[in-house]
């Protein structure tokens, strides 16, 4: 069992990198691989709905900020923890542009993966990033993992989320959740209990 832990944060080393490491502490404990990616410090521009993805290539613009690469990371891993700061009472631009991409230009099915989202934020707009996060998830077949709070964790560094204790207890509960849930599927796989077929696309347009 392998989980993509997917920092959204321009600074590497901040305060979602230190939830991320709260998370990923208890993934290791119980034995599950992490893989960690950090999209830079660089501006990520969004999709230009150029129709190139559809290719089977990923998006054109992926290998120059590293969508593609996080794709195949993604598709190898059974789930995946997002990680953003707020911005403007919603995730990071860059991350919305770089998610925009990775789910649009997917051509490998993300379905059963599971998906958790975590936040930080100085006071407010927390919830409302972390809903953002949350709906690239359900729009793919993802099941959401839930902690006993909503995951997000409070301060302008990550020494200051050091003192967020409810913030930090939140993400290890988050974890044992995200690995109960892994090993849970795991066992029905081995029951032969399997995904259910997807169906056939039927897309409804309400003007033509």
């Amino acid at each position: 069992m392998k989980v993509l832990l997917l920092n959204g944060s321009p600074h590497k080393n901040g305060c979602i990198a230190r939830a991320l490491r709260e998370v990923e502490g208890v993934f290791q404990k119980n034995g599950i691989e992490t893989v960690n990616f950090w999209i830079g410090a660089k501006p990520v521009g969004g999709c230009a709905a150029c129709g190139g993805c559809r290719k089977g290539e990923g998006c054109v613009f992926g290998k120059e900020d590293g969508v593609n690469a996080c794709q195949k990371l993604l598709a190898e891993c059974d789930g995946v923890v997002i990680g953003s700061p707020v911005h403007y009472a919603s995730s990071a631009g860059s991350l919305g542009g770089f998610l925009d991409r990775l789910f649009y230009s997917n051509r490998t099915p993300f379905d059963g993966k599971l998906g958790a989202a975590v936040v930080s934020c100085r006071r407010g707009g927390a919830s409302a990033a972390f809903d953002r996060i949350n709906k690239y998830f359900t729009i793919s077949g993802m099941p959401v993992v839930a902690s006993r709070y909503w995951n997000s964790v409070h301060g302008n560094t990550a020494e200051e989320v050091e003192q967020d204790a409810e913030g930090l207890q939140t993400m290890r509960i988050l974890g044992e959740n995200f690995s109960w849930l892994l090993r849970c599927i795991e066992a029905g796989k081995s029951q032969g209990i399997v995904m259910p077929p997807a169906e056939t696309g039927n897309r409804t347009n309400f003007i033509r």
